[in-house]
């Protein structure tokens, strides 16, 4: 029986092994995993640990049952951390589906999803403040409400309203100021300029073309907008 036990667990130990090794490429070099790391040791203790206390605490079929529960739940886990960053990944485009306006990619690739009236609303972070945003490739410069100003810390108090635009309400002044950084998923900008709107003369935040110029590409494909940072 013993010798049995012993055989069933060399079995389902390399099976283990075999499963993470090959799923997305051979088993030399072990691409995707790396068999000395401390979770992959630990993932096989705790195997072990289980097969031997349902061994010796219940009856052999159960045994088997309990181990191979044991098994699956361990591999799982141990495939989910190696493939955490595709998962995540599909977290965020599913996300983006169902939630318009956040941001799915990875690094310096981001895809947003048309909203339900027809524009790419999106979060933003300005100087770190999380910020409602509208793509709006007919403004010359990012142009953000007097609230959203205040969020992102900008100096309100010494601003200087000396820039004429072109508004839904009509013309009206504008600031001028630098944004220190303006982050959309991982493509981030430093130094970008913008323009802050008169109090109530704005309804929406403008993400304008000195965001949309710094990058190395944008477009629209179909309902995404897709924007690309430079590496």
């Amino acid at each position: 029986m013993r010798r049995l036990f012993w055989i069933l667990f060399a079995i389902l130990t390399a099976a283990l092994f075999v499963v993470i090794a090959t799923n997305g490429g051979a088993i030399e070099g072990l691409s995707r995993i790396d068999v000395s790391s401390q979770a992959l040791q630990i993932a096989l203790i705790a195997i072990g640990a289980a097969f031997v206390l349902a061994f010796v605490r219940q009856r052999f079929s159960r045994a088997i049952e309990g181990a191979l529960t044991w098994v699956v739940i361990v591999a799982l886990l141990a495939i989910g951390y190696t493939y955490r960053f595709e998962l995540r990944d599909v977290a965020e485009r599913v996300i983006a589906e169902l939630m318009p306006g956040s941001a799915a990619g990875r690094g310096r690739v981001v895809e947003i999803a048309r909203g339900g009236n027809g524009n790419f609303s999106l979060m933003a972070q300005l100087n770190g403040a999380h910020i409602n945003m509208v793509l709006d490739t007919g403004a010359s410069s990012v142009v953000l409400t007097h609230d959203a100003a205040k969020a992102a810390g900008l100096p309100l108090e010494v601003l200087a309203y000396t820039v004429t635009v072109d508004t839904a309400n009509g013309r009206t002044r504008a600031a001028p100021v630098t944004l220190d950084s303006v982050s959309i998923g991982g493509i981030v900008e430093r130094a970008v300029p913008a323009l802050i709107a008169q109090r109530g003369q704005l309804r929406s935040n403008l993400l304008g073309m000195t965001f949309l110029n710094r990058l190395e590409r944008w477009e629209v494909r179909g309902d995404k907008l897709v924007l690309r940072g430079y590496p």
